[in-house]
């Protein structure tokens, strides 16, 4: 009975945390960047040829040389692991543990309220964050910023252009554009040919989808203008709440209404869950039920945002038209 209440607690707690940060995405910048002076016309060469201004918006200036960084976002260590830059980090958030390529122990911060003390006492010579790190709090880095460290903000990115422009971005201010350029183009060379498999499939013979990303009682999905529902597109499916936008609390009558032929699902914090959506209430008529038609997508590549989308688009597109892949 214990062991099943810490669970329940645990969950809650997931859930909790899950529904805060799909909220947050449609945040655009992080609160409480102070702006800087623009590089001065001493620099050199190299430096007035970096960005001067961040993904939020925020005015920065790269240093001289980036030996350090700590970075506090799982979709923005994967980049930095696919730009060949691992090695300058000397620490990053909770939820990269486990990624491969980065370095161990190094400390490691909460990402949505790390210790800012410790961070200044790291003193790196830039800090990455998106904008889920305290949030809610007014010039949560000027600390840092005050003891010279270039703190950028990366929002998360809303679109499947946005992913090249922060990819981009990054590897320009780390001093890296060709390798920016290389994970782009292999990127879209990816998703160009996944797309060109299911490109001459009729509008109206395209499966429906829905995409889960919390389960029940708090469902959870997107609508367009989101990169997930771009990724949907990609692999040939119809996303049921394409007429909404943003990230969507949903209704579990409005998914048994949409129908959708196909239902995907990301979440890794319940045990089960295609089995909980095949057996759940209320669902039995639903097309993608009926039929078994329920698959797991990688949770890691569907829900940052960045070059691994191409697994999770991928896995969509195999599910959706098996058949096409077949001979692949």
């Amino acid at each position: 009975m214990k062991r099943e209440k810490r669970k329940q607690k645990m969950m809650k707690r997931r859930i909790t945390a899950l529904l805060m940060s799909m909220m947050l995405l449609v945040l655009t910048a992080c609160g409480g960047q102070t702006v800087v002076e623009e590089p001065t016309e001493a620099m050199s060469e190299m430096t007035a040829s970096l960005p001067t201004t961040d993904p939020s918006g925020a005015s920065i200036v790269i240093p001289d040389q980036v030996d350090s960084v700590v970075a506090l976002a799982p979709s923005i260590c994967e980049v930095l692991v696919a730009l060949g830059v691992e090695e300058k980090l000397i620490g990053y958030d909770l939820q990269s543990v486990g990624i491969a390529g980065l370095p161990e122990s190094v400390p490691t911060f909460d990402m949505v309220n790390p210790d800012v003390e410790q961070l200044t006492a790291l003193a790196p010579d830039m800090l990455i964050v998106s904008n889920l790190s305290l949030y809610d709090q007014e010039a949560p880095y000027q600390p840092l910023i005050d003891a010279g460290v270039c703190v950028i903000c990366v929002p998360t990115s809303e679109s499947v252009e946005d992913v090249r422009s922060d990819i981009r971005f990054l590897a320009a201010a780390l001093r890296v554009s060709g390798e920016g350029e290389r994970v782009v183009d292999e990127m879209d060379a990816e998703l160009e040919r996944l797309s060109a498999i299911v490109s001459d499939i009729p509008e109206e013979e395209r499966k429906s989808v829905y995409f889960e990303i919390s389960p029940a009682p708090y469902l959870y999905s997107c609508g367009s203008g989101t990169y997930l529902h771009e990724m949907i597109e990609l692999a040939g499916g119809r996303n049921v709440l394409a007429d909404q936008s943003g990230w969507l609390s949903v209704e579990a009558e409005t998914v048994v209404a949409d129908n959708p032929d196909v239902i995907f699902t990301n979440v890794n914090y319940t045990d089960a869950p295609v089995e909980e959506i095949l057996g759940r209430e209320g669902w039995a008529g639903v097309s993608a039920v009926m039929n078994e038609d329920v698959y797991y997508i990688d949770n890691m590549s569907s829900s940052l945002p960045n070059q691994n989308i191409v697994t999770a688009v991928e896995q969509m597109a195999k599910a959706l038209y098996p058949e096409r892949f077949a001979a692949q």
